[in-house]
């Protein structure tokens, strides 16, 4: 079966009139399934976020390509929405037309945005919340709308960079068993940039772990644990301790290229 998203040797390069050409992302190569969750892990520096953005085609690949559902991404699209850490919601729009946007900005039917906006108000708990602005909610409930907001245009992939990272861990916890509901119910296909291993493990089916710059695949692993996750269990431990020393060899060497660069 072909993959539904292929990483094809994938590599880009950012050019800095001080510092000279910066590889963030080097000889990418990653095949995701039609309704997988996948997590990219690793280090600050090591491109995770550099390929979320290519695949969402904010910032194209320097070499290499990325198809999704058979088509070489170009361009943002329709068929990838966009979650951000910071919420990205327009703060003189209520909820109700936060989530409404995309659907109007396409043209569909009155009647069909008001449908699909109250049965998403309802799956994701904002009901009483459809009149308020950003700036009255909290920011699990802006992070809500965010997701709320990319639901409403049936993108098959959801494309998520550290949307819980500015969370606290109630709140988070929370919003992490709402997304994968929301993953299985919807049969979404994510990627999901985070820097909690333990988060990792929760949610993925596999966690690719990614080394300091140039980023490349240190180790694509495979979460076999059965849904719903236990934390406390030593199964799930077990998997953390993994990741966690994939994850501090790739820290220890950012450490000591730094120490390089500072004594020169």
């Amino acid at each position: 079966m072909q993959p539904f998203i292929q990483i094809h040797n994938v590599s880009k390069v950012f050019h800095d009139a001080r510092k000279g050409d910066v590889v963030a992302l080097k000889d990418i190569n990653l095949d995701i399934q039609r309704g997988e969750f996948i997590c990219l892990l690793g280090p600050s520096g090591c491109g995770k976020s550099t390929l979320l953005n290519a695949v969402a085609g904010f910032a194209l690949p320097s070499s290499g390509n990325i198809r999704v559902d058979a088509k070489v991404v170009t361009a943002p699209g329709p068929d990838r929405g966009v979650v951000f850490q910071e919420y990205a919601l327009f703060p003189w729009m209520t909820v109700e037309k936060n989530i409404a946007f995309g659907l109007e900005i396409q043209k569909a039917p009155k009647e069909a945005i008001r449908d699909k906006v109250d049965r998403l108000l309802t799956k994701l708990q904002l009901g009483e919340f459809r009149d308020r602005y950003p700036k009255d909610l909290s920011g699990g409930m802006r992070q809500r709308v965010a997701i709320a907001r990319v639901l409403a245009l049936d993108s098959p992939v959801m494309l998520m960079d550290e949307p819980f990272g500015a969370l606290d861990a109630l709140t988070r916890r929370t919003l992490q068993d709402e997304l994968l509901r929301i993953w299985q119910e919807f049969s979404k296909t994510i990627i999901f940039v985070t820097h909690s291993i333990e988060e990792s493990v929760y949610l993925a089916d596999r966690t690719v772990v990614m080394t300091y710059r140039p980023g490349t695949i240190k180790r694509d692993v495979h979460i076999a644990l059965a849904r719903e996750r236990d934390p406390e269990s030593v199964a799930f431990n077990d998997i953390k301790k993994k990741l966690a020393h994939l994850v501090m060899e790739e820290q220890r060497r950012h450490n000591q290229e730094e120490l390089r660069a500072e004594t020169g």
